[in-house]
């Protein structure tokens, strides 16, 4: 997976935008950070919970890896982008949008589920 393919994926959730801090892009949503990319593009980062980052290391431990130090031990997760596919990557990157959306947006969000079955 390309950073571009990354950055797409992350802006085509609901009312996600795209800025900067540190020298390097991040997504947000509701004012709040829920990933980013290295400045270099090799790799994104998801916000997820311990139990979503153990549970993606389990399943693709080629694609994804803990953070360093604190962030790392509170879910913050490296994903590993020439390893990843769009199938590793689009469940996290929700995963992580719904760890960090404003509740009206999950309540929508459900709503649009419903709609579509």
């Amino acid at each position: 997976m390309t950073a571009d393919r990354f950055r797409k994926l992350a802006l085509s959730l609901p009312e996600t935008v795209e800025r900067a801090h540190m020298n390097h892009p991040d997504f947000r949503v509701g004012g709040k950070i829920f990933a980013t990319l290295t400045p270099n593009g090799d790799k994104g980062m998801v916000k997820l919970t311990p139990e979503q980052q153990e549970e993606a290391m389990r399943s693709e431990p080629q694609v994804f890896e803990p953070c360093a130090g604190a962030w790392g031990r509170q879910g913050c997760t490296y994903v590993l982008l020439a390893a990843a596919t769009e199938a590793d990557v689009r469940p996290a990157l929700l995963a992580a949008w719904r760890n960090t959306a404003p509740k009206r947006l999950h309540r929508r969000d459900a709503e649009n589920a419903k709609d579509d079955s």
